[in-house]
């Protein structure tokens, strides 16, 4: 087996500890298990709004393909990277909400998106769809060739199992980053006409989303509040994959989520699907989880075995001896 340097660009951890910064986390854990495999971390510090404009006008550019020089590839898993580059590109899309719903995102991710996502995803030698609906958007709006696309989903592990301590109380839970994307403001008032208290999850982020929340948590902590609630509801407007959907699932509990986009082929009939939308739909829902308690809680757990990092980890690792020169 040839051995291969591949550097990765783990600037997103910089940023936050959900979205894709949790990808890099997770995946990069499980790479170090992969055989032939040199992992080599490339990073731009810093998290403020001058850092991150830093971060796209100057690493990606310049910084990162100087970093990377001898590297065999480049993974880049934040939907940013170099247009220029002597190594080849491995390119991670989580979805492509920035194209088909840019309102919900600030200025300076609509514009630089919209002008450098498409080109780079067509420079990329390989690009890794989180899903079968990501790769057909990867197609669709960017124009990638649908032969240089490759499937490979999220995993999920420790500590989100059925098994260990599980929080108090009467409540449903809503995990995501205060954005408008993530439709909580509904989830809140569904939660109120279902007569079930919600608790929400999630750091801070942008479009004034006024929404009581507990902010963010570590694993081991969501794995308890996962474990306590009558459900997770998981209605965002639109998902490329919806990793927490997958982590309720893999610790006993029943899903509410969003009919349509990757929610729906992730749950594949393991959770109950709304209009997100609707709160009215959205409060059924909850109610509807609520009885269905153990028949969706055993379908879930089924569906949760599907996935593991390990494999994400195998399959990405192909992916690179398939770009490398």
């Amino acid at each position: 087996m040839r051995h291969l340097r591949v550097g990765i660009d783990v600037s997103p951890l910089e940023l936050t500890g959900a979205g894709t910064a949790r990808y890099v986390s997770k995946l990069l854990t499980a790479l170090e298990r992969e055989p032939g495999v040199e992992l080599r971390r490339h990073r731009f510090r810093g998290s403020s709004r001058p850092a991150k404009i830093a971060r796209d006008m100057a690493w990606y550019p310049g910084g990162l393909p100087i970093a990377a020089r001898g590297d065999d590839v480049i993974h880049l898993p934040a939907h940013r990277g170099p247009l220029l580059s002597a190594a080849p590109l491995v390119l991670t899309l989580h979805d492509l909400a920035v194209l088909r719903h840019p309102e919900t995102f600030n200025r300076w991710t609509r514009n630089y998106s919209r002008l450098v996502l498409p080109r780079l995803a067509r420079r990329a030698t390989r690009v890794i769809a989180v899903s079968d609906f990501t790769a057909r958007e990867a197609v669709e709006l960017l124009g990638v060739d649908k032969e240089r696309v490759r499937v490979i989903p999220h995993g999920v592990e420790e500590p989100f199992t059925p098994h260990g301590p599980a929080a108090g109380g009467d409540y449903v839970l809503a995990v995501g980053t205060l954005e408008p994307r993530k439709n909580l403001p509904r989830v809140v008032l569904a939660a109120e006409r279902a007569a079930i208290d919600v608790r929400v999850i999630g750091a801070p982020g942008w479009g004034d989303v006024e929404v009581d929340s507990v902010g963010y948590v570590d694993d081991d902590e969501l794995a308890r509040l996962y474990r306590g609630a009558a459900a997770l509801v998981y209605t965002s407007l639109y998902e490329g994959f919806g990793l927490p959907v997958l982590e309720a699932m893999a610790s006993g509990t029943p899903v509410v989520t969003s009919a349509g986009t990757a929610l729906a082929e992730l749950a594949d009939g393991a959770a109950v699907l709304v209009d997100p939308l609707d709160v009215e739909a959205i409060a059924a829902g909850i109610e509807e989880a609520v009885r269905r308690r153990d028949e969706l809680r055993a379908a879930g757990l089924e569906r949760a075995r599907a996935f593991t990092w390990g494999a994400a980890a195998k399959a990405t690792a192909e992916v690179y001896r398939e770009a490398a020169p």
